[in-house]
């Protein structure tokens, strides 16, 4: 055991720099696989939570106000039953901002959808006035306890006495209206209801929905929310952060694995002959196998703690919401659990990919035995037909013997390059995910978001004052009218959104990834979340539900829709109105002009408006991921810090291989600066190999696994963007050249060596 150590203890003296690349790169993967874990808790578990805690209800139907919603309490599969609440559609306004909000008007905290108040306390009937907002409302209106709301366009004022968490869907603008409990006396006018049903199999919520509508009348059904729907929202932008930091974990933790098998490998090669002394001085092929074996796992072992403890201590000080992440995933029952399968299953990984290259250390002979052509070879295999007519065309040497060098061994040359393009392929794979994200941001017209603002219009101003009042700000480009309603899908199980957007002579430009636009009479566009739920495609019919109007549909394309995770169905305001010849127009859709500031012109039209426009912001999925941009950036630097822990093992071996072949190269009078560059050009020609591989497949798989993850959210395919050629060639140059610069160095030292170390190496 003793000598075991002393040899491990010497090798690691020779081979510093290696085992800490080993540990680095071991250390990036292993918190990469950590952060991914505590978003995926994160993403879920708050909400989870809430839902338990406020004993929440899985089905939420918004009805007309004389619908006899108290039936829905005798449906079968309800265990309990929340409401109905009277409610009413209104907007508030405080410190400069405005939000659309539902009142609910309640006396007790419900019992089913139990508000959890975070601040403040619950309604009193000595406060008349006194609202509880629910938290995301309020952090948008900036407002706590104590603070005073407006209605703007009627003197009433609302005071907020408290801020609570919900289960139900959060507060978006322009999307989902904020929630407010009020007393009844508060709902002055109401305009409908509210029930919710706690149910006692959640797999049940399809079958409740269909039986509360043919119970109450599709007629009387406003809106329908299920848990699905608030989990899913609630999940949002932290569930794609830790899919892809899982998925790129994974894929650096393969890459390390081979990565390290790799080194283990070519170090075996270039030992051959401190093996053997090992064995003549008596070690078993057991021992010989361990000590590889142990020695790999201990620098495995190491990074795995390192990152795991930094983790631990510094995650929860990450900025945004990984440190947020970090921090709630820290008090989650699970954490100490993962905190060390991890990094455990992490070191057994690399243990695994490492036992199979210190397995064939043991098998090495206490006398090596030659295994292919001697040093009068070089190159170590027979010259190609092609490679001799070059040297007879005056081909420089180092050119052509580099390149036979680098692709001889056929199998061996194949592995190196697969390893060396393994972290390509992921890197690549990364920068597409960076390149579609930034497309969001600097070209959303092409991911599904023509329009930046949205503007509500109070009823009391007509369509043509209200187009006429939007266009006459310098910098809108096109006003759309339009409107979005609710719609039950056929069977009664879930609402979707339908929109009528443009007229046919100003058509609005939906971004479609798939079909044609829709032009005539009852044709429509649709999300890739609608065709899902419907289980239909381009070209099929379907029917909706409006109220009590069916609406029958033509899909003939298939539109790129961020909002409402894809399930919208689009068509034309004219088409809306051949169903409802009453229907106006209450909301815009704003194009603005190139380089126009949206905030800019929402403000100047809210100040044109005067209390009657109510402008938001287009949302934008690229607005919730600045932190992912942080994590590619990371992932990038791990993946180029196991790729280059291949490339100085690639290039040990080829300069160690090399001086087999010193004495021969040498013989047929090349100089020293040729005999180096043919080790640089073998290096190069077996990075550029592995360039072109990762180009080829990493491009391809990328496309296909961001359109995979767009399908996944409703999004829909065709979001994917590829890197510019620029970046790719970049990319490949880099890659190439810095394989040639690290070669260099050692390659020389290598051609430079003195007669006696050449014999001694060959012999």
């Amino acid at each position: 055991m003793r000598a075991s150590l002393r040899w491990a203890h010497s090798d690691l003296r020779t081979h510093r720099g290696e085992a800490l690349f080993l540990v680095l790169a071991t250390a990036g993967i292993v918190a990469s696989l950590l952060l991914a874990t505590a978003l995926f808790g994160y993403a879920t578990n708050p909400w989870q939570r809430t839902f338990a805690q406020a004993h929440g209800a899985h089905v939420t139907l918004h009805t007309t106000a004389p619908a006899a919603a108290s039936k829905l309490a005798d449906l079968d599969g309800v265990e309990s039953v929340a409401g109905p609440y009277p409610t009413a559609a209104v907007t508030l306004a405080a410190r400069g901002s405005r939000a659309a909000a539902e009142l609910r008007g309640t006396v007790d905290r419900p019992g089913t959808g139990r508000p959890l108040i975070t601040s403040g306390r619950w309604l009193d009937p000595a406060t008349p006035d006194g609202v509880v907002l629910e938290s995301s409302l309020a952090r948008a209106l900036l407002t706590t306890p104590g603070d005073t709301l407006t209605l703007p366009g009627t003197a009433r004022t609302l005071t907020v006495v408290g801020v609570a968490d919900s289960a139900e869907p959060r507060y978006r603008p322009g999307e989902q209206s904020g929630l407010v409990w009020a007393l009844p006396s508060a709902v002055t006018d109401p305009d409908g209801q509210v029930t919710g049903l706690r149910l006692t199999d959640p797999e049940d919520t399809g079958y409740v929905v269909q039986r509360a509508v043919t119970v109450l009348g599709a007629g009387a059904i406003g809106e329908v929310a299920t848990w699905q729907q608030a989990r899913a929202e609630a999940q949002g932008d932290n569930r794609l952060l830790g899919q892809v930091l899982g998925l790129f974990g994974l894929g650096a933790l393969v890459a390390a694995g081979f990565a390290v098998h790799g080194a283990i490998s070519t170090r075996i090669r270039g030992h051959l002959r401190d093996i053997s002394v090992l064995k003549a001085i008596g070690f078993t092929p057991g021992q010989v196998v361990r000590v590889f074996l142990l020695q790999h796992l201990g620098y495995a072992l190491l990074g795995a703690v390192a990152a795991a403890a930094l983790t631990e201590a510094l995650g929860s000080g990450a900025p945004g919401r990984l440190g947020d992440a970090v921090g709630v995933w820290q008090g989650l029952p699970g954490h100490t659990v993962a905190l060390f399968v991890v990094p455990v299953g992490a070191v057994l990984f690399i243990g695994a990919t490492t036992g199979l290259a210190a397995w064939r250390a043991g098998r090495v002979p206490p006398v090596p035995v030659p295994t292919g052509p001697g040093p009068a070879a070089p190159g170590a295999g027979r010259l190609t037909g092609v490679a001799r007519r070059a040297l007879g065309a005056r081909v420089p040497p180092a050119l052509v013997l580099g390149r036979h060098k680098a692709f001889t061994r056929r199998p061996r040359s194949l592995g190196t390059v697969a390893r060396l393009a393994l972290p390509l392929l992921l890197i690549v794979t990364a920068l597409s995910a960076w390149t579609t994200i930034d497309r969001f941001g600097s070209s959303p017209e092409r991911m599904g978001l023509p329009a930046a603002l949205s503007v509500r219009a109070d009823a009391s101003l007509g369509d043509r004052e209200a187009r006429a009042l939007l266009e006459r700000d310098p910098q809108v480009a096109a006003a759309h009218p339009g409107v979005e309603v609710a719609a039950l899908v056929p069977g009664q199980t879930a609402t979707i959104a339908l929109r009528g957007f443009g007229t046919r002579q100003e058509p609005y430009p939906f971004t479609l990834a798939e079909g044609r636009a829709a032009h005539g009479p009852d044709e429509a566009v649709a999300g890739q979340g609608f065709l899902d739920l419907l289980h239909v495609r381009v070209g099929d019919w379907v029917r909706v539900t409006v109220g009590d109007r069916p609406q029958v549909l033509h899909i003939v394309g298939r539109s790129i829709e961020p909002e409402n995770a894809g399930r919208v169905v689009s068509t034309s305001l004219d088409t809306l109105r051949g169903n409802d010849p009453a229907l106006r127009p209450d909301l815009y859709q704003l194009r603005l002009v190139p380089g126009a500031d949206p905030g800019a012109v929402a403000e100047r039209l809210a100040g044109a408006g005067d209390g009657l426009l109510d402008v938001h912001a287009v949302a934008n999925p690229a607005e919730g991921l600045p932190p992912l941009r942080a994590v590619v950036v990371g992932l990038i630097a791990v993946l180029a810090l196991i790729g280059l822990i291949e490339l100085l093992t690639t290039i040990g071996g080829m300069v160690r291989e090399g001086e087999r072949d010193l004495l021969a190269l040498k013989a047929i009078g090349l100089s020293p600066r040729q005999i180096t560059a043919i080790t640089v050009t073998a290096v190069s020609c077996t990075a550029l190999a592995a360039v072109l591989l990762a180009m080829g497949l990493g491009l391809p798989l990328a496309h296909w696994l961001i359109d995979a993850q767009g399908r996944s959210s409703g999004i829909g395919a065709g979001i994917a963007r590829v890197p510019s050629p620029a970046l790719l060639v970049l990319l490949g140059a880099a890659a190439v050249l810095g394989a040639a610069v690290l070669a260099a160095l050692p390659a020389a030292r290598a051609a430079r060596r003195r007669l006696a170390d050449t014999l001694s190496a060959v012999a």
